[in-house]
Order: C-alpha cells, then sequence, then structure tokens
C-alpha cells in the first residue's frame, strides 16, 4: 500500500510538534492548492534529484497552514474573552444569537429592522434588545441617527475583529 507524500508529511509533523494537539493541517493546505502542489511535484519528479523548490514549496504551504491556524484560534479566544467579559450580565436569547451572528463576522450594518428579522422580534422588542446593550456597553450606536441608525460591538483589546 503506497503512502500519500503529504500524509507522510502531517505523520512527521505532528511527531515533531511532540504535542497531542496541532491546530494546522498541511494536507488541508495543500488540498487547497492541489493544482499547485501537482504541477510542482510534476517539475521535482522530472528534474532530476534537485528538491528545492518542492522544499520551498512545502515551507511556504506550512506556513500558510499555521498562518490560517493562527488567524482561527485568534478568532475564538477573541469571542471566548469577549463571552467572559460579559458573563456577569443576564443577556435574553435573541441578544445572544445576534452577539454571536456579529462575532462570527456580521456583513454589513446592524439596524434595528436587521435584528428584528434575525430575531424574529417585533421592531419595538429589536429596539429594547439593542437600548440595553447599549447602555451595558456592549454595543454602540454609529453613523447618523434616524433611519439610519446602525450599531456596533464595542471593542475590547481581546476582542475578535471579524
Amino acid at each position: 500500500m503506497a503512502v500519500s507524500p503529504v500524509l507522510l508529511g502531517d505523520l512527521l509533523l505532528a511527531r515533531a510538534d511532540g504535542s497531542p494537539q496541532r491546530f494546522y493541517s498541511l494536507s488541508a493546505q495543500i488540498q487547497c492548492e492541489r493544482k499547485a502542489y501537482y504541477g510542482i511535484l510534476e517539475r521535482t519528479q522530472k528534474g532530476g534529484l534537485h528538491v528545492t523548490e518542492w522544499l520551498l514549496w512545502s515551507l511556504q504551504m506550512l506556513g500558510e497552514a499555521v498562518d490560517l491556524a493562527h488567524r482561527a484560534l485568534d478568532v475564538v479566544l477573541g469571542k471566548a474573552h469577549f463571552w467572559q467579559r460579559v458573563a456577569g450580565i443576564a443577556l435574553n436569547e435573541r441578544q445572544v444569537k445576534i452577539l454571536n451572528r456579529l462575532l462570527d463576522g456580521f456583513e454589513g450594518k446592524l439596524t434595528s429592522s436587521k435584528w428584528d428579522a434575525m430575531a424574529k422580534s417585533s421592531r419595538d422588542t429589536a429596539l429594547r434588545d439593542i437600548n440595553e446593550l447599549v447602555e451595558l456597553g456592549i454595543l454602540e450606536r454609529s453613523g447618523a441617527g434616524g433611519r439610519s441608525t446602525s450599531y456596533d460591538l464595542v471593542r475590547k483589546p481581546a476582542d475578535p475583529q471579524p
């Protein structure tokens, strides 16, 4: 049975780490770049015994895998920090749901109409939820007032930036 060089690389990296947990995957990174992988592999196999280009490419993929894992961990740890920061505050289910959406990288501006649509609540309930979070220092008003009023999370240094 033939062993994939990519899987072998992952195995060797796991052993070299000396840790039971590993948050990056060289094989997943190479899977994302498989067209380039097969190209570099073919050039290396047809180019004699010169493997420098393949080694450099592999190290670049390892670096990108570690960077990707680092960014993902930053988001997870930032989200955990946010929830630790607000742990003593009583929040309702709608507030928790929308705050998680904001922490996960909500696109666009959060308005009361978007809140009521996502939370499946009335406009008045959305405004009460939002105003409570503003008073608690969790949300802040941004932009213009009136119908253009939108809200952002109040960021602390370790909170995630989606």
